[in-house]
């Protein structure tokens, strides 16, 4: 094999979102105010930068209006002001909406955009190579290089052109060092690197376990007699029930679009369960139905968040980097929004260690970042709805009545706090102790199937390549999932990756179609003894999300 060529930057960010955007933006800033030099590079594992950022979304714009002031004359795609919150309670054929008045603040949205984030993020892609920020789409983060100390020295990209034997075919091209000072990975909800320096590092220790849904989302295109522009609606109950944390969103853009989704909570105990599924039957429901009549489904994705908050918040730096974004967990669960406080996060990591680049220290710990972090009102805002998916595990009602009590009626000062010890793959029951949920058939106009939500997705992954989804142990699928727990990964994958088939014998083989993932992690998160392990596929491969 060919010798890997390495390259050096003064910090290197791993993930093209709006946390590490923001990263790289603020650097620049800061070496421009300075008058000095600092490298920066952005490596994007989507075809391009957006390809594969996925959100609800409705975003606060306090973050960015500080890292970049001028954003509305910069043209920045927050054009969608929120006119209109409605919060509805479902029933199987009823809805009855929360009175305005008596919504939390975490669910007002006055002065908040309804957005594409993929867009933004492309947006914020442009003012960073106006800054002079490399980067690099369509190559993928796949190995940590640590130094003689145990210290983060960098990254090296995947190899590219890798036969599905794992052997060089003809197009082989080895992957890149990228080596740096400091080396900041936002890669999101679960990244791959994250994952292994939070294990590697102990930098959970003493903390929650991560808690984490699956959002899964379609942007639709509605009748003009159906388009309310600014109209921000969210739902819990029907049709998940009372002890499944989840909910929906319906959110209102310009031309005639309509962002629709649901979070389903996977910390849920029914193996039975498919959070795809869910959010099928959720669009038949008599007040969400019509909305969509005459209208035409433009895309589908899928993506895992973190919902854990500020308790489940691993410590953030390590010898040689930092997490930033949701790759660490800084999504506010209680106001369904994470891109502010991703922007946030990047700010504060990207000044700590401007400043020490400046002192001229290298692959330390940044520990001005978590100090002030603490001292922000990201950690402000985080620490007031500290409890909010802790009181789910106690059911929707005792949730929705403590909600109430701790975000409005006593404004996030919170005199208790309550801790989650179980992490969602603990969660599931077997099969048998559950009730089988019978869902039915798409009608292939308001609901359909996976495969063909997929196709819109623009999902595609060269077929000879090692498979991304690795089994630790090829006989737990078999043994344990399809034995216990009924198959829970045909059910709980939004892209119909996983499926038991018979083999030549007539004995149950797990079935991997890899080139369906949409790269959400679920399976990851969920699978019941931490079998499944998801890695990067070559770089460029996965979903290409537009609008989304």
């Amino acid at each position: 094999m060919s010798e890997r060529e390495s390259m050096e930057y003064d910090v290197v960010v791993v993930g093209g979102g709006p946390a590490g955007l923001a990263t790289a933006i603020r650097l620049k800033q800061l070496a421009a105010e300075k008058g000095q030099e600092v490298s920066v590079c952005v490596l994007e594992k989507g075809a391009e930068i957006g390809a594969h950022i996925l959100s609800g979304a409705v975003m606060d714009p306090q973050a960015l209006t500080e890292l970049l002031p001028d954003w509305k004359s910069q043209g920045a795609p927050l054009d969608t002001p929120v006119t209109e919150d409605k919060f509805l309670f479902l029933t199987k054929t009823g809805s009855k909406r929360t009175p305005e008045w008596s919504l939390p603040d975490c669910f007002k949205n006055h002065g908040n955009y309804i957005i594409s984030l993929g867009q933004v993020a492309r947006w914020l892609g442009e003012q960073a190579e106006a800054l002079g920020v490399d980067i690099f789409p369509g190559f993928a983060a796949a190995e940590l290089l640590y130094g003689e100390q145990g210290q983060v020295i960098g990254v090296a990209t995947g190899n590219m052109g890798v036969g599905r034997d794992g052997q060089p075919t003809e197009h082989f091209q080895p992957g890149m060092a990228l080596l740096a000072k400091y080396t900041v990975f936002a890669e999101g909800a679960r990244g791959q690197l994250g994952r292994e320096l939070i294990a590697r590092y102990k930098l959970d220790d003493g903390r929650d376990p991560q808690s984490y849904g699956i959002g899964i989302k379609e942007l639709w295109e509605v009748a003009p007699s159906r388009a309310k522009p600014g109209q921000v609606i969210h739902t819990a109950g029907w049709p998940l029930d009372s002890d499944t944390y989840g909910g929906s969103f319906l959110y209102h853009m310009k031309d005639n679009q309509v962002a629709v989704g649901m979070v389903v909570g996977l910390d849920y105990a029914n193996p039975w369960l498919s959070p795809f599924e869910e959010f099928q039957r959720y669009k038949t429901h008599p007040a969400i139905a019509p909305i969509f009549e005459g209208g035409k489904r433009l895309a589908y994705g899928a993506r895992a968040l973190t919902a854990g908050g500020l308790l489940s918040l691993p410590k953030l730096v390590f010898p040689g980097g930092a997490l930033v974004g949701c790759e660490a967990g800084f999504l506010n669960a209680s106001r369904i929004k994470g891109s502010h406080a991703a922007i946030k996060s990047g700010m504060l990591a990207a000044e700590a260690a401007f400043e020490a680049i400046a002192a001229g220290r290298q692959q330390d710990e940044l520990v001005a970042y978590p100090v002030s972090f603490e001292k922000s009102w990201l950690h402000t805002e985080l620490n007031k709805s500290r409890n909010f998916k802790q009181w789910f595990k106690k059911g929707r009602t005792v949730a929705t009545l403590m909600t109430g009590v701790e975000q409005w009626l006593l404004k996030g000062n919170i005199p208790w706090t309550i801790h989650r010890t179980r992490p969602d793959h603990e969660c599931l029951k077997p099969a048998a102790e559950c009730m089988q949920i019978d869902y039915p058939k798409p009608d292939g106009k308001l609901t359909f199937d996976r495969l063909s939500s997929v196709f819109i997705s623009n999902t595609n992954h060269e077929e000879n390549q090692p498979i991304h989804l690795t089994l630790k142990d090829s006989s737990v699928p078999v043994k344990l999932n399809l034995a216990t727990y009924a198959g829970p990964e045909s059910r709980y994958c939004p892209a119909g990756v996983y499926e038991y088939v018979k083999d030549e014998t007539g004995d149950d083989r797990l079935q991997i179609n890899a080139q369906n993932c949409v790269h959400c992690k679920t399976c990851d998160i969920k699978d019941p003894s931490q079998n499944i392990v998801w890695v990067a596929p070559q770089g460029g491969e996965g979903p290409v999300y537009t609008g989304m």
